[in-house]
């Protein structure tokens, strides 16, 4: 079969998937607007956008008009192969930026496997979840009306969708919801797997030079970008509690200072404004920024934490969760949709209320005072690892079964 894949930052979540497909006999192209990078059996090209946004158009209307600018680059270096005669039985496509909107322009045939990452809300969802951050309620909904309009339009032209977990899925609005499996990334858990033995050496944004074993009081915190949308103001307002309960203790915070998801800070950084906020009240020796690590050095980290912190409003679950469950590492968790559907409270994790700081810092003090008795908690998040979200066990072989079922008969099942 000929199969193609659109993401706007190839691979993305199709970083296993797409050269698995290519090592079966499929042949395989993708379209990208990231710089190609080689990967086993599968060509890739690489589109550019003519024009940017409008000066002054309705700022409702900005974020469509910019995926619309998208499709049209995407639609246009599709063309470009169909009279090269590629024509693809099925096309997977992460639909989230607007590449999919006019891929059916170009090849009216060709089946769809979207992969479906989330729908816009005002209630349950990220959007209005943080008291701390208000919004007009009208203005809101106005807004997210208009921004589900790619989402809308890709949910009619795709033949099927895939969603992470069931409640990323259940995001979606029926009809379509019941065009959608449920079918993780998946995650290696042969090579995250725990050992107690190692060490890590890194140096913070201080410049100080660290140095961690298994003997430390570690406690990790890790995002792609530190913002309130994934915790990292909880997080930084309950280090006062935590280090008045463990002086020893040891925080290692991950990530970069941008924005990866929600708006921006009036200025400067969310980083610096929270850190601010709590700095008087904290052994600051004791807290380490180390920004985006090398990979091997994140899991490294993971695999010596005693406390892993993972704060999310509702919304996408992100990869170090579960890599942090392989790892072996003791979590604390936010309570809230899809972390639930993960974490269980007590058997493979800890969960506390998303805005109680007194809470989370004492279950990140338990979690330090006794590691040994960590030791079934640790073992039940490595199992849950492995049983839901291997990669090449569990995850990778369901994503085969669905592509090739869906480009054969444009459902799991074979059905009509």
């Amino acid at each position: 079969m000929r199969l193609l894949f659109v993401h706007q930052n190839f691979p993305g979540q199709y970083k296993h998937l797409a050269p698995a497909l290519a090592a079966r006999g499929h042949e395989v192209l993708a379209l990208g607007m990231t710089e190609p990078r080689p990967m086993p059996g599968v060509r890739w090209l690489r589109y550019g956008s003519r024009r940017g946004s409008t000066p002054g158009v309705h700022p409702w209307v900005l974020d469509f008009e910019t995926k619309v600018i998208r499709a049209e680059a995407c639609a246009r270096a599709a063309r470009q192969l169909r009279e090269a005669g590629f024509v693809p039985d099925l096309i997977c496509a992460h639909p989230g930026w607007g590449e999919a909107l006019l891929l059916r322009e170009v090849w009216p045939q060709a089946r769809q496997l979207h992969f479906v990452e989330f729908f816009y809300g005002a209630e349950d969802r990220d959007v209005g979840f943080d008291p701390e951050f208000p919004a007009d309620p009208f203005e809101t909904r106005c807004r997210l009306s208009i921004k589900n309009t790619n989402n809308l339009l890709n949910l009619g032209l795709m033949d099927w969708g895939c969603s992470p977990t069931q409640w990323q899925r259940q995001t979606v609005p029926e009809p379509h919801r019941s065009r959608i499996s449920v079918v993780h990334d998946g995650i290696d858990t042969d090579a995250l797997c725990p050992d107690d033995s190692g060490e890590l050496a890194l140096t913070d944004d201080q410049g100080r030079a660290l140095r961690f074993t298994r003997e430390d009081e570690l406690v990790t915190f890790v995002n792609r970008n530190l913002e309130p949308s994934r915790g990292y103001h909880r997080f930084m307002r309950a280090l006062p509690a935590l280090q008045r309960q463990r002086p020893d203790a040891r925080v290692l915070l991950i990530g970069g200072d941008g924005v990866s998801y929600g708006a921006a800070p009036p200025a400067g950084s969310w980083k610096q404004i929270f850190l601010d906020e709590v700095a008087a009240q904290l052994d600051l020796s004791r807290v380490h920024f180390v920004g985006k690590l090398p990979y091997a050095q994140y899991v490294q980290a993971l695999r010596l934490s005693r406390a892993h912190v993972y704060l999310s409003y509702p919304f996408v679950l992100s990869w170090s969760l579960i890599e942090a469950m392989s790892l072996g590492a003791p979590i604390v968790a936010s309570d809230t949709a899809p972390v639930a559907e993960v974490v269980e409270q007590g058997r493979n994790g800890w969960r506390v209320d998303f805005f109680d700081r007194e809470a989370l810092a004492a279950r990140i003090a338990a979690c330090l005072a006794d590691p040994a008795a960590m030791a079934p908690l640790r073992a039940a998040a490595r199992q849950t690892a492995v049983s839901r979200y291997d990669l090449k066990r569990v995850c990778l072989p369901a994503q085969l079964a669905l592509v090739e079922a869906v480009a054969r008969h444009g459902r799991p099942d074979g059905g009509a």
